[in-house]
């Protein structure tokens, strides 16, 4: 038997109406394939679906082509392009304390962090990174660990809305708004920050800021067990992830999975503790890592896990700041928070990479300097969210389709990121 598809050809293209027409002619249009609508055709036929690019549970901009046989994952293809922020390309043609705005827009989540990590590499290059005063590392930090616990917020958030749940949502936007309020209130915006600089910071703290981020601290804690409670403990959300989109260790380390997906898989590795940047060395903080304790090491629930850990680990982090910050290091009328910055940033001849902890893995920032230019020849950025999402393939085969959207989630992925 054979079934007739009418398949639409298109004749000529109107350039004044700029459409296409088609001729419906069933003399040429008709092909005959063989009918796989018997039970065994039925039974391993395969279909693909596009999820996305406007899909939420694609977080905007990201298409994956799923092959599906009924509700069974076959493989996936994530489709990237869709945002073109030709960070790179912009970068090389922009001085390099320039570039700070557009580092703000790749992870747009986690802005303070990514200006932290390519500011260290700048100076580095400029052999000035001993000279940043503590005060602005100190300081430095702080707003890079606010804005990690704003990042998993919306990464924990979003993950519960894409499953169902809309409580916990809503829970942790609104604590999320307290942290950007308080990163509004020192830099005048609320996700684009542009405060970090090279050779130290766009201005010193508010008066009163170490205050209210403490009471912020304190007023988060309690919150912070709720959202344990109603979201990681919950029977559905633990049926839901447990088990699901398992990824082992090994795996992560071919791949080159960073950042809480590589801990989760249980790995000890977090480049504050690897490579002590700034001065995380002198904190005390622990690196969680995933037990399999509701299912499989590596699955969706120890990745949502992790973040959370994290968070009460950044909020030590936080304290231990302020405590430098209204002790020893508080502030003073003559301080001047870019004093370390040169009149004119010209590096000398080098190739340098250098790599930080993004909330979501390892964000490294290979330059070349040519030593005659104040722009960089050629400033290539290591995303973590792309290799991240690399993986995706590789722990969604054979999962259902409802599965899929679990293990996407379960990524936090930010395609400013990825197609940058």
């Amino acid at each position: 038997m054979v079934r007739t598809i009418l398949v639409r050809k298109p004749l000529k293209i109107s350039a004044m109406a700029n459409k296409v027409q088609y001729d419906y002619n069933p003399e040429h249009l008709h092909v005959s394939e063989p009918n796989r609508y018997t039970e065994e055709g039925l039974k391993s036929e395969e279909m693909v679906i596009n999820l996305g690019p406007q899909h939420p549970s694609t977080h905007g901009v990201l298409r994956l082509e799923v092959i599906t046989d009924g509700e069974i994952v076959r493989d996936v293809y994530p489709h990237l392009g869709y945002l073109h922020r030709c960070f790179e390309k912009h970068a090389e043609a922009l001085a390099y304390n320039q570039i700070v705005p557009y580092v703000d827009r790749m992870d747009y989540m986690s802005s303070m962090n990514s200006e932290h990590i390519y500011c260290m590499g700048v100076e580095k290059m400029l052999g000035i990174e001993d000279k940043i005063p503590q005060r602005v590392e100190y300081i430095r930090v702080l707003v890079a660990e606010l804005n990690r616990l704003a990042s998993h917020f919306v990464a924990l958030g979003t993950y519960a809305i894409d499953i169902g749940a809309t409580t916990p949502f809503l829970w942790m936007m609104r604590d999320r708004e307290h942290i950007l309020r308080l990163l509004e209130w020192i830099c005048g915006a609320r996700m684009l920050y542009n405060y970090i600089w090279v050779g130290g910071l766009y201005y010193d703290l508010p008066v009163g800021f170490e205050e209210r981020c403490r009471e912020f601290v304190d007023y988060l804690k309690p919150k912070l067990q709720e959202n344990d409670e109603i979201l990681l403990e919950n029977k559905i959300f633990v049926e839901r992830t447990a088990n699901v989109g398992v990824l082992p260790l090994t795996t992560a380390i071919n791949y080159g999975i960073t950042g809480p997906m590589l801990r989760a898989s249980g790995l000890k590795y977090d480049l504050r503790k690897v490579d002590g940047y700034s001065v995380y060395p002198e904190l005390d903080f622990d690196v969680p890592v995933g037990k399999g304790e509701m299912g499989t090491l590596g699955d969706c629930w120890d990745r949502s896990h992790v973040r959370y850990k994290e968070c009460w680990e950044s909020l030590r982090i936080i304290e231990q700041c302020l405590d430098r910050l209204q002790g020893d290091l508080k502030r003073t009328r003559d301080f001047d928070p870019r004093s370390a910055v040169p009149k004119k940033i010209r590096p000398k001849k080098q190739d340098l990479y250098f790599r930080g902890e993004s909330p979501k893995g390892e964000l490294g920032f290979y330059f070349r300097a040519d030593g005659r230019s104040d722009k960089p020849f050629r400033c290539k950025v290591r995303s973590c969210c792309f290799t991240n999402l690399s993986v995706l393939p590789e722990i969604s085969r054979g999962s259902m389709i409802a599965d899929l959207i679990a293990i996407m989630g379960s990524i936090d992925v930010v395609l400013g990121e990825v197609d940058r």
